[in-house]
């Protein structure tokens, strides 16, 4: 195995890789990143770009002396939420089980880093579809906030007793996608109860 297996854990409850391609050979699944949150952040920055044109040139011609001075913070602002919709428009994670080299490659890429986790065939034990503990939300000044509730996940599991995380999401859903890797892998899928 060459990576790090915890580098693909994920802290959001769901996931939801879709089926990219599907060959005797080889089977690609992709996830792009949150797309809700990266459209908003990048239709704020193009709001906010109305205004910053015109105190970046108010600010060029009459320096940090005139009234638009104090406002200097909305083109700061504009660059940092269009920072943060490039880089969320930018993640993505990939699955790629190819069976003419007979190993799973996982891919997590940003504009920042690229992590990438190989494991051979030899060293996968199974599938599992359980569920993971996962957190409701950030606890604030000691509140409790911060719960933890099951989440249906699809894992793989290692000899060496780890897992990688495959894919969270609704249980049919992870079912069919688990009974199509474990024929593909030819390793069996354990159901666990749960959610």
């Amino acid at each position: 195995m060459q990576g790090n297996p915890s580098q693909f854990e994920s802290i959001g409850s769901r996931l939801g890789f879709s089926v990219e391609e599907e060959t005797p050979e080889k089977t690609s699944l992709l996830w792009r990143g949150a797309r809700f949150p990266a459209l908003l952040c990048l239709g704020i920055a193009a709001t906010l770009l109305l205004l910053s044109i015109p105190i970046i040139e108010a600010i060029r011609l009459r320096g940090f002396e005139g009234p638009a001075a104090s406002l200097w913070y909305f083109p700061v602002m504009n660059l940092i939420l269009l920072g943060i919709a490039v880089y969320l428009l930018s993640l993505q994670r990939t699955i790629l089980l190819d069976s003419a080299n007979r190993q799973v490659v996982f891919r997590k890429r940003s504009i920042i880093r690229t992590a990438t986790l190989c494991v051979p065939y030899d060293e996968v034990r199974g599938l599992r579809l359980g569920a993971d503990q996962v957190y409701s939300g950030f606890a604030v000044a000691g509140s409790s906030a911060a719960q933890t509730y099951p989440v249906p996940s699809l894992r793989l599991v290692l000899t060496g007793g780890e897992t990688v995380l495959l894919d969270r999401g609704g249980r049919r859903r992870l079912e069919n996608l688990g009974k199509r890797l474990s024929a593909c892998l030819g390793k069996p899928l354990e159901i666990a109860e749960g959610p």
